[in-house]
């Protein structure tokens, strides 16, 4: 079967063509080799320097893990007052006898669930995610394996894992943009849960240790979410900040201190929120553009967004979007209404800066048969010609 890809550049020109992206993005530098930031409500990419490139996580993978500790929570397999104990292997490993960042668990003592996401996310506690890997899923293997399968769900596509606490290795390696990706999803999904990023400090064992993300404490609206650094001093940061309704996702890899580490991430969310403005494209049922339909009573279906479809714009500008939508077709009937049919693709420049699921506006009931037969005919006469298209390349 043919795939077709729907071209809709045209519509974006009344929309688009007073605003300006890549003067202006280009504008920005940033010292760190690995950088992204989005904007939460759009979806739109603002910034991007090597969001691609697979980076190791560091502490910045206890985000996965707390996800999926939220899950279990929202689900019901869990309870915040649920008690775990302390194995010597996540002690040993884990705890003050390992030499990392530890909420300094004693071996065979017990803790709450509630008490271990603390100890995770404000202290950035390994002791705390082998506890919860083991408790979840009775070994710190059987959890890894677990992660791999949920990041697979949430569309991770390029990150692998092979631990829940950040100790670097071969087979843990992330990418800037799908770890922002996560904390997406982690914002919106799990918003009585996400509160815990933003906890300034946490107490256990009359230990007091503060949160180690510093834009908590930059008056820049920042709520989340975590930093990791390897010993080679490799320091990484993924979070977020809201101010005035607008939430921006950074995540930044690769600084070479703490310092540049914190003083890049605050810079990137400052340029984002001062720059750009947020601008409609569609609204929520609005017909974007059509999908073709195989053997229906139609030949094609509107396709809609769920949402409003919006984008972040720099301020000021002259440059056009382009966009198109994208799917893999001619689609068979019959097709229900709010079936998921392929995606809109918006770009500036040479980025994608947006990518908004569609679906399609109503049924379309298969088609009698001697409309499918002919659509049978069109089809093979259209993959002929593509065939002879493709060879004379």
């Amino acid at each position: 079967m043919l795939s077709f890809r729907y071209l809709i550049a045209a519509v974006f020109v009344a929309v688009s063509s007073l605003f300006s992206g890549s003067a202006l993005a280009q504008a920005f530098q940033t010292s760190v080799p690995n950088a992204i930031l989005i904007d939460a409500g759009t979806n739109t990419v603002l910034f991007e320097k090597g969001a691609d490139d697979l980076v190791t996580p560091a502490s910045t993978v206890k985000i996965l893990t707390a996800e999926m500790i939220f899950r279990e929570l929202t689900e019901g397999r869990l309870k915040l007052g649920d008690v775990f104990t302390v194995s010597e292997y996540a002690w040993r490993n884990g705890g003050a006898p390992a030499g990392g960042s530890a909420m300094f668990l004693k071996v065979n003592s017990q803790a709450t669930v509630e008490d271990l996401l603390r100890g995770l996310l404000i202290d950035s506690g390994n002791d705390a995610a082998l506890v919860l890997a083991e408790g979840v899923a009775g070994s710190e293997e059987a959890f890894v394996m677990r992660m791999n399968k949920r990041a697979s769900e949430l569309g991770l596509v390029k990150s692998r894992f092979g631990n829940p606490w950040g100790k670097a290795s071969d087979d843990q390696k992330v990418t800037p943009r799908e770890m922002a990706k996560l904390a997406l999803h982690v914002i919106r999904t799990y918003p009585d849960f996400y509160k815990y990023f933003g906890e300034k400090e946490f107490t256990w064992n009359n230990i007091r240790q503060q949160n180690r993300n510093p834009l908590l404490t930059m008056s820049i609206g920042a709520d989340g979410l975590k930093t990791g650094n390897i010993e080679k001093g490799d320091f990484g940061i993924v979070g977020s900040a809201n101010q005035e309704g607008r939430r921006l996702i950074v995540a930044v890899y690769g600084a070479k201190t703490a310092k540049e580490r914190a003083e890049e991430a605050r810079k990137l969310l400052q340029w984002g929120f001062r720059n750009f403005e947020e601008k409609d494209l569609f609204k929520v049922g609005e017909p974007i553009g059509p999908a073709q339909i195989y053997g229906g009573v139609q030949g094609s279906v509107d396709l809609v967004s769920k949402t409003d479809v919006k984008v972040l714009l720099p301020r000021g500008g002259t440059e056009k979007l382009t966009g198109k939508i994208v799917y893999e077709g001619p689609v068979i009937a019959p097709v229900e209404a709010g079936a998921g049919i392929g995606r809109l693709e918006v770009k500036r420049g040479n980025a994608v800066v947006l990518e908004q699921p569609l679906e399609a506006a109503e049924s379309v009931a298969e088609g009698s048969l001697s409309s499918r037969a002919f659509d049978a005919v069109y089809e093979y006469a259209a993959a002929k010609i593509h065939e002879k298209l493709n060879k004379k390349k």
